[in-house]
């Protein structure tokens, strides 16, 4: 072989392994290899197990390689605390990557940049959605009005093998498409299942790995690989969004508001005829849109689901939660969120499902906006931070039953519900979801409707149902069905 390409290649590889040697002072990591990094080590299906494991050499505070993307990885209460709440503001930001360029392009309420803008966006979306009734009656109305059309739903399919993920999917969506389109679909509306389908899949596709390997390397985007199904996906669901704005700047009467889309282009307006500088356009608006449809519908959706999961594979906490139900609810047709207060039992298997489920395993990544010390480790600004909080909820020194599904991991020797400081499906800090509050009240207020007009049972008592979850985003259960048996 001749000498000059024999040294090109050394000059080659030695760049290469540059490209994947960490800086001093960074955490440790597992050993890279030059160009994918750490990726061939991860099972992209579902990478918590590779976390965990990379855990126990490295420690609670590590570094990976994504391709040439160094990402830091934090488990454990102490440090997730550290980045969360303890220096929230120092860790606010949100790195940038390809997918999230495709999906929303540093704008919205989500994946903006901390600043300013997002500050301003955070702050109206706060504003407008409690002006639309979020922690108020007027919510808690939209919500049991929708209960309606769910028990219908569900009464069809009694006594029948029934699987309810459409019809819960689209139940909590119609919840936040009442606020944000001042609208709701019906259940058996093909549009609107094929868009809830679409986000889905892209919910999921994101984590993956061929989505991860674009992240990593840009040139591959117009190569015919499955990472083209995301853009596909996101054009139709971007089509469906700007169809909506549209009618709502043809048919809208200025400061007569009738949802969110109205609120926002009045804001708009009022911003544009200001001397201020206005960070409320098009974009940020076409932005937050999809943030609060895709944020409104996906978790809330996924955790009632697996309410009704483990309420088929564990027939005495479901029968534990009626009796609590009925027992609270009396001769009254149906419960209100405030009488979750006298509901210890009923609250805990709720925070049961979400902690055993670990609905949201990885949060939302998250970045520095300076150089900042964590664990006795520089954390240089704009580093991705990769919040493994399914650490938390699977602690074997902060539960009782850290492995099993059980309500008493919520509940003290008398039977009251206790808080538990390593439970956060919301994430926690200046980055924590704005729709918690909304989406525990549709949670309760679903489940317990749902658990006083039906039992639910095994398809066969013999067979039990696949509780493994199907990683993204937002775990979700496998598809199942289930039997109904309408309550007399």
């Amino acid at each position: 072989m001749d000498v000059g390409i024999v040294i090109l290649l050394g000059l080659i590889l030695i760049y290469l392994f540059k490209k994947v040697c960490r800086p001093e002072h960074f955490p440790p990591g597992p050993v890279p290899v030059p160009v994918f990094g750490n990726m061939l080590q991860m099972d992209f299906s579902n990478p918590l197990k590779a976390l965990k494991k990379f855990s126990e050499e490295y420690g609670p505070v590590y570094s990976i390689y994504l391709g040439f993307t160094p990402a830091v990885v934090v488990r454990g209460l102490k440090d997730l605390k550290e980045v969360l709440v303890t220096k929230g503001v120092e860790f606010a930001d949100r790195p940038q990557n390809r997918i999230s360029e495709v999906i929303s392009g540093r704008k919205g309420l989500v994946v903006a940049p901390y600043g300013q803008g997002w500050k301003e966006h955070r702050r109206f979306t706060l504003s407008t959605l409690r002006n639309f009734g979020l922690g108020k009656k007027s919510m808690e109305e939209r919500i049991c009005e929708e209960k309606m059309h769910l028990i219908e739903e569900f009464k069809k399919n009694k006594d029948c093998l029934y699987d309810p993920h459409y019809v819960l999917e689209n139940a909590v969506s119609n919840i936040i498409c009442s606020v944000v389109f001042g609208r709701r679909y019906d259940y058996d509306d093909s549009t609107f299942r094929d868009i809830l389908n679409l986000v889905r899949e892209n919910v999921k596709i994101a984590t993956q790995f061929w989505a991860q390997l674009y992240n990593a390397f840009g040139f591959i985007k117009h190569l015919p690989l499955p990472h083209q199904k995301i853009f596909r996906n996101q054009k139709v669901v971007f089509g469906f969004l700007r169809e909506m704005l549209e009618e709502h700047k043809r048919t809208r009467v200025p400061d007569q508001p009738r949802d969110y889309i109205d609120c926002y282009l009045d804001e708009m307006e009022k911003e544009h005829n200001s001397s201020n500088k206005s960070t409320f356009d098009d974009e940020n608006l076409f932005t937050c849109v999809g943030d609060l449809y895709v944020a409104g519908t996906e978790t809330t959706s996924a955790s009632l689901e697996w309410s009704l999961l483990y309420m088929t594979l564990y027939p005495d906490v479901q029968e534990k939660c009626r009796e609590e139900i009925d027992k609270i609810r009396g001769t009254r047709d149906h419960l209100n969120y405030d009488d979750r207060v006298n509901m210890p039992y009923t609250q805990a298997v709720l925070q049961e499902v979400q902690r055993f489920a670990s609905v949201v395993p990885l949060g939302v990544a998250h970045s520095p906006i300076k150089d900042v010390q964590l664990n006795g480790y520089v954390i240089p600004k704009g580093i991705t931070i990769i919040t493994d909080l399914s650490s938390l909820h699977y602690d074997e020194s902060k539960w009782r039953f850290p492995y099993d599904f059980n309500p008493e991991n919520f509940l003290n020797k008398d039977g009251e519900l206790k808080k538990v400081e390593s439970f956060l499906p919301f994430s926690a800090g200046p980055r924590v979801c704005l729709g918690e509050n909304l989406a525990r009240m549709e949670i309760f207020l679903f489940f317990t409707t749902l658990l006083t007009h039906f039992e639910f049972h095994l398809p066969d008592p013999k067979s039990p149902l696949d509780s493994k979850p199907v990683f993204g985003i937002s775990q979700t259960p496998k598809r199942f069905k289930m039997r109904l048996v309408l309550r007399t």
